[in-house]
């Protein structure tokens, strides 16, 4: 296949570059000012002091001089952090400083549409670079609130907020005590056995049942396929609160309420729409000559599903389990309907911490909820690709 042609980088005009710079700096100076009590005048300073720093790169100094210019823009935006607000301005400011210090000669020297094809449009290579900038404020306006809970978990003092100690990079404001108390504590360590309990055993339903319902559904003979699956995913359709309310005036009906079974089937309800969606697109690019030729060679059903059809829809069926796993270990509000004093799980007892302890030790959970979600993510990931190299989907 013959490579794309792509554009060949050339200089821009100076007021171009300017421009741009200028556009950044005010935006970048906008929150800097905030912070140090003027948005107006951070956004007038960073627009001069980025537009006159692309001019000096551009005119006086050239490509040749791109390192140590790099550097001295490191340099500079770590003393100026360093005088604005101490230690973490001296990181913030290096970092500022390193990425503009790119970002000057990427845009002065047209990089941007070195990986570009010719024919595009300047419009179409701003919305191109916007759309872009979009999706990472999006990403990054999601994933602040859990970066922020991290260190707050080992803050020294029993306060939901940075001290300043942790803001000068004290030792003396850091600790692991809401950690140690969440491993000794008995509240936590009891919530953290339910949890145990009952997710591996719900996970366990939901993909049994998971997985068998979207097998069944795979077939072409099944009638009024649309419609079962859209009862068997309703539970993740419908708002929690009203399937939590459901589950209670039914399970108290049949005396499940506050007990471990009460919980493990209805954690299992939720996680089978999980399983049944995975498998489902498993089977998509599934063969389904496998299954025939197994028959024709003397396999009974029971045999062909677990020697032919299951290795190969395996990731898929893990996939769907570690999403149920992770959705029983999360779930609360249905554990408030079902669940019993003696069952509180960990997100309960989070929760109750909020609600009436205002503990930080809630800090610490979260944290390590955080870091077994982004195990299993991987590990979902990772999966994905192992299933769609057996399919044939992507090279190997």
């Amino acid at each position: 296949m013959a490579e794309a042609i792509l554009t060949p980088i050339e200089k821009k005009p100076i007021g171009f570059t300017a421009g741009v710079l200028a556009a950044a700096g005010a935006f970048a100076g906008l929150f800097i000012g905030t912070a140090q009590g003027s948005g107006l005048l951070g956004i007038v300073v960073g627009a001069a002091i980025m537009a006159a720093l692309a001019f000096v790169a551009m005119t006086a100094l050239g490509e040749d001089q791109e390192k140590p210019f790099r550097w001295a823009m490191i340099g500079l935006g770590a003393i100026i952090g360093y005088f604005l607000n101490g230690i973490p301005g001296l990181i913030m400011g290096g970092l500022f400083g390193w990425f503009f210090g790119w970002f000057i000669y990427w845009v002065g020297m047209g990089r941007y549409r070195a990986h570009l094809v010719p024919y595009l449009t300047s419009g179409q290579v701003l919305w191109h670079y916007t759309f872009r900038v979009i999706c990472g404020a999006i990403f990054v306006f999601l994933i602040t609130p859990i970066i922020v809970v991290m260190p707050l978990s080992f803050n020294a003092q029993d306060f939901f907020t940075f001290t300043p100690e942790m803001l000068a990079f004290d030792p003396a404001g850091y600790s692991l005590k809401h950690y140690r108390d969440f491993l000794t504590n008995p509240e936590w360590t009891s919530a953290v056995k339910n949890s145990l309990l009952v997710a591996p055993v719900a996970t366990l339903l939901s993909v049994s049942l998971g997985t068998l319902a979207a097998i069944g559904l795979s077939q072409s003979h099944v009638p009024g396929k649309r419609a079962i699956m859209a009862i068997l995913i309703s539970p993740m359709i419908v708002p929690l609160i009203i399937s939590a309310t459901g589950m209670y005036f039914f399970y108290s009906k049949i005396g499940l309420v506050g007990t471990y079974w009460g919980i493990v089937l209805a954690h299992a309800v939720l996680g089978i729409p999980f399983v049944i969606i995975t498998v489902t697109a498993t089977l998509v690019g599934f063969d389904r000559s496998l299954t025939r030729a197994a028959a024709n060679m003397g396999a009974d059903p029971v045999t062909t599903f677990f020697k032919v059809q299951m290795p190969l829809i395996l990731p898929g069926v893990i996939s769907g389990g570690l999403f149920a796993f992770i959705t029983s270990f999360d779930e609360v509000v249905v554990v408030l309907f079902i669940g019993s004093a003696e069952l509180q799980t960990l997100p309960w007892q989070m929760f109750t911490g909020l609600r009436e302890q205002i503990s930080p030790t809630i800090l610490a959970a979260a944290t390590i909820l955080v870091g077994i979600s982004i195990c299993l993510l991987t590990s979902v990931e990772i999966l994905r690709r192992r299933s769609e190299r057996l399919r044939g989907m992507s090279p190997s």
